[in-house]
């Protein structure tokens, strides 16, 4: 049994406990569903289009003929989540928002983010706003093309400036994005301001039946990713089959709540034909590039 398997099997036995949920395999696809009038995007003048073959080509879908096996296995990864979400049992903060992180780079974790906000977006009665919390590399903020466009940083830097006219809708229903903003310096100090709990507060009050979905940055290599630890009331950890060390795993795990426990999800496990591990399965070579 490998390092990461250890950590993974010692985590579901606390999840057979009632202290830590453990997530199955990975998301989207399925029909079209009617649009809900969720959020009042009207008003916000700028709207991208989330362009599947374009995040194909960059590694972020999967080949063409996964796609329904890609799909079910993130409903599967979504389901306990939602249900937290809408039930608002979180024991710590609101469980509406969400932030995925891993123990260090290249684990997976914007991959995540990005497949659970669509998978999340198909749901029929919420919404999803995908933000990207990794301000230092702003991964989210370039796959979508928003790099120019102001975002999180700008609106903590300026008080003038409404979070909402920073959000940008797609033309996905149910899905927008809050871009990182331009890059300043104090990020980690700006991330753990009173500021931006108002600005996580508004967001979710403004919304009942909106998910905030935060991207963060990787847990011990930067401390924005600490930094927004206090504002999830679910936490995802990404944990990379076959990479990512033994000793980061647990070292991230001891920086979480329990009370936070949204579940490990281990990326490009090598599944042999059953349930046997949690995480995407081995679709392909190219996953994830963070």
């Amino acid at each position: 049994m490998s390092l990461v398997e250890q950590t993974i099997a010692r985590l579901k036995r606390r999840h057979e406990t009632g202290t830590t949920p453990i997530l199955d395999r990975s998301p989207h696809g399925g029909p079209p569903v009617p649009p809900v009038d969720l959020e009042d995007t009207a008003s916000l003048a700028r709207q991208i289009s989330v362009d599947n073959a374009a995040l194909r080509a960059q590694g972020y879908f999967p080949e063409q003929d996964r796609d329904r096996q890609f799909a079910d296995q993130y409903r599967r990864i979504k389901r306990p989540l939602v249900e937290k979400a809408i039930a608002g049992t979180a024991a710590m903060g609101e469980p509406r928002v969400i932030m995925v992180t891993s123990a260090l780079p290249g684990d997976g974790k914007t991959f995540t983010s990005i497949n659970l906000a669509l998978s999340m977006a198909l749901e029929r009665d919420m919404s999803v706003l995908l933000i990207d919390g990794d301000v230092p590399k702003r991964h989210v903020t370039g796959i979508f093309g928003l790099s120019e466009q102001i975002g999180l940083l700008d609106v903590l830097v300026d008080e003038n400036v409404e979070i909402e006219s920073a959000i940008v809708p797609t033309t996905t229903r149910g899905l927008s994005i809050l871009p990182a903003g331009k890059p300043v310096a104090g990020t980690s100090e700006l991330l753990s301001s009173v500021r931006m709990r108002r600005i996580i507060a508004n967001l979710s009050a403004r919304y009942p039946r909106r998910i905030l979905l935060i991207d963060s940055s990787p847990l011990l290599v930067a401390n924005e990713g600490r930094s927004l630890l206090n504002l999830a009331g679910q936490v995802v950890l990404v944990v990379r089959a076959g990479r990512t060390p033994k000793e980061a795993v647990e070292a991230a795990v001891q920086l979480l709540d329990a009370r936070q426990a949204g579940g490990v999800v281990l990326n490009h496990a090598q599944g042999g034909g059953g349930e046997d591990y949690y995480g995407y399965g081995s679709y392909g070579s190219e996953v994830a590039p963070t």
